[in-house]
């Protein structure tokens, strides 16, 4: 069983543990900020989901940031070994209930659709299975390769996922 709690200072660690399975400059300083803003979610699992040598630490993360109309997924993962078993779907629904009011617009930069991380991290397919649809190419990531944002629509009173 998953459950999704807001992230607090003990939570860093955890986090710098999902970072380097994907490695951002500045991550330390960006989580610290948004836990002490209120806008990281970590997703704990409480029964564990099989004997794993890899299943130590939280099961993923999420750091959110909104200028309404328009809220920005700044950072999601989900720990490679639950990847699959709907974390980052939990971890974005409860973003959008605590985080979105629409209207407005939530958007994320994920890999382009030419980068090696983009079939091996499933971001893409994730986000439009959640429906948000492929907006314009933005600056490359911090390893290089390209980025794309991708924008969910959010009308009024709605909170999708």
């Amino acid at each position: 069983m998953i459950t999704i709690r807001p992230a607090r200072d003990g939570d860093l660690d955890g986090f710098l543990t999902l970072a380097a399975q994907v490695e951002e400059p500045g991550f330390h300083r960006a989580v610290e900020a948004h836990i002490r803003t209120g806008a990281a979610l970590i997703a704990e699992a409480t029964e564990p989901a099989a004997p794993s040598a890899d299943a130590s630490g939280p099961a993923g993360g999420l750091l959110f940031g909104a200028d309404p109309p328009t809220y920005h997924v700044h950072w999601l993962v989900t720990a490679a070994h639950c990847r699959g078993a709907g974390v980052g779907r939990r971890l974005m629904a409860e973003a959008m209930l605590r985080y979105v009011s629409g209207p407005g617009t939530v958007e994320v930069v994920t890999f382009g659709p030419d980068h090696p991380g983009a079939v091996e991290s499933g971001a893409r397919a994730f986000y439009e299975q959640l429906g948000f649809t492929p907006g314009e190419p933005t600056d490359p990531g911090p390893e290089g390769g390209s980025r794309q944002i991708y924008r969910l629509d959010v009308p009024a009173d709605v909170r999708p996922v």
